[in-house]
């Protein structure tokens, strides 16, 4: 027997047998060597495969045919197709280890995956329209958070840059100030209020985007409104089951008969691109005519470059030709056009958010890599001895580290199946969130392009789980390892173990620190001094439909709508509004009597108009004068209401009780009163000048909406609304009522979206990091337990012994945070932009991570800890 195989066997009877052998028994073992080699000798094999079969045999080792395939030598293919057969049975021996290392990966890959739809389908999937990247979004005026009325465009100018430019195909618009609910559905089965839109006659064209069924509107009839409609594919399916034979028939809308002329295809959904979380169901032919010139601002405009032309090109000259319309046009409001791609107008303002959330997943993705190597990084450690035997008897350390990838790999294949059923579990739901108002959310889904994401995802994971146990069966004299225990072995490589929690713990402590400032931020949007009280409120619109001809007719149906709603039992207040806060706006041109300002250049103002009773049902404080009453009609002195900031930036320092107000409001009109900011536009954006207009000194009334205040509950009070309003508008829709909170839920949604997400990432996070320090401290009070029991023998106490691990634990996790700290206030740059009142440096935030940290980290070490006190050192005396 050669000197190689006699000094492995010495090991193994170390090992097995936890003593050395002399002599006599060395020459015990040849001899049963000698005789177990004959065995195999008579099954073909060479002389040094018999004796290394023996070796396996007399060592205790299980003979399976991967290690019997080791001592013998196999093709690269066989062996490849071996490992993987080897790593099945393997993990299916350990199922309780693939089952938790396949859930958290799939957790992981599952999260990873939803966020790349959801980038994937917002920010990189091309627009659902014919030749998407042609198509430009025209803005008037270069501020992006200026209100409507700023961004849109007067027909007449609008008309003049679409003839006059040579970079556009064609240019149209949209009216931007259609009302949710606008269109009253006279069905006396379901009467219903549907959303419509009115377009320009080449609004569709631009777009690119043809009938499902029927046609698009004609010229002719694009010079005049409410004569023909187009349904949206949801619309025809909800309420018509997608009858072939709808184009032709007549709906009643608004109390008039309309005729249907097409229905538009399913992929092409008005609100998803252009009005986040609104339902559109109709459209209407926009007319531009001379009329709707006079409205003002009111078209948001769209345009397709024409082959070959580029967007700094049509930006130039849509800048000369701004100015010449504007001079050739000096009683119509000026325009200035600014020109971004339409894909940019949809998505830019959520780009930022998005792409935090994929390098937060990204993060999530290197913890679940981290801790799942951990959990390897020990079981491959148990696995020393096998490793080793492999390895003496013909495995190189490829084939070993080949073998860990193969099972990783097939981990991480598991781990991505699991992810992928869970992705689009996840992204299915998210496609059909309502209470978010996102674009194109509602085109979320897995792809192709996400599968494909999802397998190279599973790959990259492969290999970084294998990295770190590859790396620690592949160091230098690893036939030594036979002399140790299972778990001994690798105690010189604690380093790395420690390592890879400091590493989960500075990932973990990012995403704390990113999601406490982004709760913060949160909270302190909600906090924001709103200028009303939606609690406690509802609102349902009662637009009165076309039997109400005259304007004393409508008034009439007004004050018959608020006097019933105002009798109902437990009813504290009721009033009417074109529009609600946190809504669609529009401003008027206002100025201070006997003040001089450049002409055409009033400062602005937002305009509501309301009714009496109005301030008190939505809860704005009347801070100096009075609120409206029935005494402010149309041959009474013609009044207004103010809020504070128009007051203070027109009269600062002066009473503005009795002061006169003109401009585009028609006529003088005194203040009368004084009420708190409201912030219509957004809850982070300030209130600017307000001013309210009693509903019965204006005829500017394209919609109402109700708002009443009670102290029932919403259903109570809907049902008390609808009963009181029947008489008077039979056609009212039934669960139309919707509490005001809803306004502020919607307004907040995008933030309350990411914030959710990011919340969840680092939740996550820390139970993965939480796992990885326990499974670190019980690795290491296993492989260390004779330690513990000698110093436990020389008096050491069980809080002596708890103290020292926790502090270990603790200092991993100081050095953890620290890196974390770093690399958080580095990266704190990136959501500054996402942030509210709170700093992106914020000590606050940066302190609660690192206690929560602590804490997780000191509870995730004790129960081990706890469990090493109780080890009893006369056993590891006798085991020793």
């Amino acid at each position: 027997m050669s000197s190689g195989p006699m000094e492995l066997l010495r090991r193994f009877g170390s090992l097995f047998r936890g003593r050395k052998l002399d002599r006599d028994l060395d020459s015990e073992l040849a001899n049963h060597i000698d005789l177990a080699a004959a065995d195999y000798r008579k099954q073909g094999m060479t002389g040094e495969e018999a004796r290394r079969m023996a070796l396996l045999k007399l060592g205790g080792i299980e003979q399976s045919k991967e290690i019997q395939r080791d001592a013998r030598g196999l093709p690269a293919f066989e062996a490849v197709l071996q490992d993987a057969r080897y790593a099945i049975r393997t993990l299916r021996r350990d199922a309780g280890f693939a089952l938790f290392v396949t859930l958290i990966i799939g957790l992981g890959i599952g999260a990873c995956a939803t966020v790349f739809s959801v980038v994937n389908s917002l920010l990189v999937r091309p627009l659902p329209f014919r030749d998407p990247s042609r198509l430009v979004w025209i803005a008037n005026g270069t501020d992006a958070t200026a209100d409507m009325s700023a961004r849109t465009f007067q027909v007449i100018p609008m008309l003049a840059l679409r003839d006059r430019n040579s970079s556009f195909t064609d240019i149209a618009g949209y009216f931007a100030f259609y009302g949710i609910g606008d269109v009253a559905f006279a069905d006396m089965n379901k009467p219903e209020r549907l959303t419509g839109v009115g377009v320009s006659e080449k609004f569709f064209s631009v777009l690119g985007v043809s009938p499902h069924t029927g046609r698009l509107f004609t010229a002719e009839e694009c010079q005049r409104y409410g004569s023909v409609v187009l349904l949206a594919d949801a619309f025809w399916e909800r309420r018509f089951a997608r009858d072939p034979h709808i184009v032709g028939s007549t709906m009643r809308l608004g109390g008039k008969p309309i005729t249907v002329v097409g229905v538009l295809p399913a992929s092409f959904d008005f609100g998803s691109v252009f009005a986040p979380g609104t339902r559109v169901d109709l459209f209407f032919p926009f007319p531009l005519t001379q009329d709707t010139d006079r409205w003002g601002n009111t078209l948001a405009v769209v345009g397709r470059l024409k082959p070959g032309a580029q967007l700094t090109t049509a930006q130039a000259e849509a800048d000369i030709l701004g100015k010449q319309i504007t001079a050739e046009n000096p009683r119509r409001n000026s325009i200035q056009p600014s020109l971004s791609y339409l894909s940019e107008h949809v998505s830019g303002q959520i780009r930022p958010a998005l792409l935090i959330l994929a390098g937060a997943v990204l993060v999530v993705m290197l913890i679940v890599c981290a801790n799942v190597s951990n959990l390897m990084l020990a079981r491959t450690a148990a696995r020393q001895k096998e490793m080793a035997i492999r390895a003496a008897l013909g495995a190189g350390r490829g084939r070993l580290a080949r073998q860990l990838f193969t099972e990783s790999l097939l981990l991480t294949g598991c781990g991505a199946l699991f992810g992928v059923a869970l992705a689009y579990g996840a992204t299915f739901g998210i496609a059909h969130l309502t209470a978010f108002d996102l674009p194109l959310l509602n085109e979320v889904r897995m792809d192709g392009r996400a599968l494909g994401f999802v397998a190279l995802i599973a790959v990259i994971t492969g290999i970084l789980l294998s990295l770190a146990p590859a790396l620690h069966i592949s160091l230098p004299h690893l036939s030594t390892s036979l002399g140790r225990s299972g778990a001994g072995g690798s105690r010189e490589h604690a380093w790395l173990r420690g390592g890879l929690v400091m590493a989960e713990i500075a990932f973990a402590c990012v995403l704390l620190v990113g999601a406490g400032l982004l709760v913060r931020s949160f909270v302190n949007v909600l906090d924001t001094r709103l200028g009303f009280r939606p609690q406690n409120a509802a609102t349902i619109r009662i637009d009165p439909n076309s039997s109400y001809e005259t304007e004393a007719r409508k008034i009439a149906y007004l004050n018959d709508a608020l006097n019933r709603a105002r009798s109902i039992a437990g009813v504290r207040g009721a009033g009417v509004t074109d529009a609600l806060p946190l809504g669609r706006n529009r401003n008027w041109g206002a100025a201070a009597k006997g003040v001089d300002y450049q002409p055409n250049n009033y400062p602005s103002a937002f305009v509501r108009i309301v009714s009496d009773g109005y301030f008190g049902a939505m809860g704005i404080p009347i801070t100096r004068g009075r609120d409206f009453d029935e005494r402010d009609d149309a041959q009474s002195r013609q009044v207004i209401v103010i809020n504070e900031s128009m007051a203070h930036a027109f009269w600062p320092g002066e009473n503005p009780l009795g002061k006169i107000i003109l401009g585009d409001c028609a006529k003088e009109r005194e203040v009368v009163g004084i009420v708190a900011d409201v912030r219509h536009l957004a809850l982070e954006k300030d209130a600017g000048n307000e001013m309210y207009v009693p509903m019965r000194q204006c005829t500017d009334r394209p919609s109402w909406d109700l708002v009443v205040r009670a102290d029932l509950p919403l259903p109570t009070l809907a049902s008390a609304v609808d009963y009181a309003l029947r008489p008077i508008a039979p056609d009212l829709p039934k669960g139309g009522m919707r509490p005001l909170t809803q306004l502020v839920d919607r307004a907040v949604s995008p933030r309350r979206f990411i914030v959710s997400l990011l919340s969840g990432f680092a939740a996550f996070a820390l139970i993965l990091a939480s796992l990885g320090i326990y499974g670190l401290i019980s690795y290491s009070v296993n492989s260390s337990a004779s330690e513990i029991g000698v110093r436990m023998a020389l008096g050491a106490s069980a809080f002596e012994v708890q103290r020292r691990i926790v502090a270990r634990t603790l200092t991993l996790a100081a050095a953890g945070m620290l890196a974390g700290v770093v690399i958080s206030w580095i990266a704190g740059r990136s959501v500054g932009s996402l942030l509210y009142g709170v700093a992106a440096a914020d000590p606050a935030t940066f302190v609660a991570a690192a206690l929560v940290l602590l804490g997780v980290s000191a509870l995730a070490s004790y129960l081990p800890a706890r469990r090493a006190s109780r080890i009893d050192p006369m056993i590891c005396l006798r085991a020793e």
